[in-house]
């Protein structure tokens, strides 16, 4: 296969047909602009499982995503799309970043779940942006914010009923858009390094918080997630 892409956590191939790729999960972790980074066995193959349950999910819930089908452990078949560089996130509890920008408390509700766009350049620490900001840099039109939002706030009330049925707690989660023709799709994956997800009697961290500040065995609390939305 010809390589098209490689990311931090991912490897984009190209495929016979024009309009899909190949999506490979690597083992890498890495934190705060890559500048802490590690090889951790099996979080790719880990990773690809969870996003590709959780696509099926968002697909027969009737939200357009890229996700074709899961061809190996390590391997995702989608439609190509062109990757538009605004980072969405959703956040239902305080922490991370906002807790520091705001001086928010971690573990305070955040009622009705906020949105926030951030511009996808690592020279630029991807910075929070705004929707004027947006607009000015031509990344999206005002009504494909207001979609990508409403489309962000929808698979959050999938995901955060989904979870809590497994006994974990959305906490936050990040989201990638990319263009489809004239359709604008959920891309990238959605995993334990993409959401916060807490264990929601004990409030154990099982994302990748773990790795970011040595919480605990990164693929411990991975797995932890595989098995119960896998199993149960």
């Amino acid at each position: 296969m010809q390589k098209l892409y490689e990311g931090k956590a991912k490897v984009v191939y190209l495929t016979q047909d024009p309009d899909k790729l190949i999506l490979y999960f690597k083992d890498t972790a890495t934190a705060f602009d890559a500048t802490k980074k590690a090889e951790v066995q099996d979080k790719g193959v880990v990773n690809n499982t969870i996003s590709s349950l959780l696509f099926e999910l968002l697909n027969m819930s009737g939200i357009r995503t890229h996700f074709i089908q899961k061809l190996s452990d390590r391997e995702m078949l989608v439609w190509k799309t062109e990757r538009i560089d605004v980072e969405v996130v959703v956040r239902n509890i305080a922490a991370g970043s906002i807790c520091k920008r705001l001086g928010l408390e971690e573990g305070k509700p955040i009622d009705p779940p906020l949105v926030e766009f951030f511009y996808k350049k690592d020279e630029l620490h991807d910075p929070l942006i705004c929707k004027d900001h947006i607009l000015m840099l031509g990344l999206m039109k005002e009504e494909e914010v207001k979609h990508v939002k409403s489309v962000a706030l929808k698979v959050n009330e999938i995901l955060r009923k989904f979870f809590l049925e497994h006994r974990l707690i959305l906490v936050d989660f990040k989201l990638e858009f990319g263009r489809k023709g004239e359709e604008i799709i959920l891309i990238d994956e959605i995993s334990p390094d993409t959401c916060r997800l807490w264990d929601a009697e004990t409030k154990e961290k099982l994302d990748k918080d773990r790795f970011r500040f040595d919480l605990g065995d990164l693929m411990e609390g991975y797995k932890k997630v595989l098995e119960r939305i896998k199993n149960e």
